[in-house]
């Protein structure tokens, strides 16, 4: 039934992208046309309800930044959560991510909490702890995918799960201390008031296909950019973006821009840790495994660093791998001579060991580089890390819309 649903699903990505093809698929994007119309007036009525009072909004006291996207995955969010997390760590500020744990299982018993003078939280009004910036407490099963890798990569960092993310923000603040908040994936998260909002937009495919879902991959319409404060162009190449830039100015003309690149750094054995340096890829025939919104960015990747990308194989995104999916693939990799598998960091932290390990198995370690206005990055940081002067007018703006 779970491999059925995963089919299903990875189907529904195919027509959506256009990789499908035939009479079933062009039947299915017409019928997602009129629901994406549909969708469309539930999205901008729900926004005008938090823009006009009509729905509240939480404010705690502390600063809340929004990393976000218009568009469904593949914008690179994770890395940009980690590189703002580390900043303002390294500066000095206690930050809790706060994420929503898309596909992550729920507990099998609730964790235990002793809460400030020793006074125990009952588990059902606790969000999952994956971390508490000084211990990893769940692993990428109940955590999901990205809140776990961000756990594991961001020492003195707290990462918190819940879909209600007031509750974990309450929580962050009373409990732990946490002086900023980030919502990881929050653009569309509007319960919990934002002091700033960062949206990040492909390069390569900066409204995604170009309908709202569910015939396309954007949330929300072009035009609703107008909420960033700042926005991230994101796996820049080198070529001009002046183009893309002048399109976003006529919605936001205000927002801050910043071009960024996403750019692989190592090669890291999934067992062993042992690192490689990317010329390691240099003329070896390679099989390239995951499930993610968009693998062809990541098998792009491969080739460009010279690695032959023989074998492919693409699950839906978030799909838990289990044994027997590494065991056939790693038979279809022996059988063609691949001289390694490679797969994505956040694959990774849900990869099972193969019954056999013929083939070595390493993920590609990403992360993301600066490119243009590192003055407004630094001015970011800079108003999150010395919020006493400006504090007062952060809070007193927060969330609010710009229209």
């Amino acid at each position: 039934m779970k491999e059925r649903i995963d089919e299903l699903e990875q189907w529904g990505a195919d027509v959506i992208f256009g990789r499908a093809k035939g009479f079933r698929a062009t039947v299915a994007r017409i019928l997602m046309l009129g629901l994406s119309g549909i969708f469309r007036i539930i999205v901008q009525c729900r926004i005008a309800l938090y823009r006009n009072g009509w729905k509240p909004r939480e404010f705690l006291g502390v600063q809340v930044i929004s990393i976000g996207n218009l568009t469904v995955g593949g914008t690179g969010k994770t890395p940009v959560v980690e590189l703002l997390a580390k900043a303002l760590r390294d500066r000095g500020r206690f930050v809790a991510i706060l994420s929503r744990g898309y596909k992550s299982r729920k507990l099998d018993r609730h964790q235990k909490w002793d809460g400030i003078g020793k006074k125990r939280i009952p588990g059902h009004l606790m969000p999952k702890v994956v971390s508490t910036g000084s211990a990893i407490l769940l692993d990428s099963k109940f955590a999901g995918d990205e809140p776990f890798m961000l756990a594991k990569n961001l020492d003195g960092v707290a990462v918190l799960v819940d879909k209600d993310r007031v509750k974990a923000a309450r929580f962050a603040v009373r409990e732990l201390a946490a002086e900023t908040l980030m919502l990881d994936d929050g653009m569309q998260y509007l319960d919990l008031a934002h002091s700033i909002d960062i949206v990040l937009i492909d390069s390569r495919s900066p409204y995604g296909t170009g309908a709202l879902l569910p015939r396309g991959t954007l949330r929300e319409p072009p035009g609703n950019l107008r909420r960033a404060s700042y926005i991230l162009i994101t796996k820049c190449d080198g070529t001009s973006n002046a183009e893309l830039i002048t399109r976003m100015r006529k919605v936001n003309p205000t927002a801050a821009i910043i071009e960024c690149a996403h750019r692989p750094i190592h090669l890291e054995n999934l067992y062993s840790q042992e690192r490689e340096d990317l010329n390691f890829l240099e003329g070896k025939w390679v099989g390239a495994i995951s499930a993610i919104a968009v693998p062809e960015n990541f098998e792009r990747s491969l080739s460009d660093l010279g690695a032959k990308v023989e074998i492919k194989r693409r699950f839906s995104d978030h799909h838990r791998f289990n044994r027997r999916d590494v065991d056939d693939f790693m038979q279809r990799c022996v059988e063609r001579d691949m001289d390694l598998i490679v797969t994505t960091e956040k694959d990774a932290v849900r990869f099972p060991q193969p019954t056999e390990i013929n083939v070595p198995i390493y993920f590609l370690r990403i992360e993301v580089r600066i490119l243009t206005n590192e003055t407004a990055w630094e001015d970011l940081v800079n108003r999150l890390c010395n919020p006493a002067p400006v504090l007062d007018s952060l809070l007193r703006n927060a969330g609010a819309f710009r229209v």
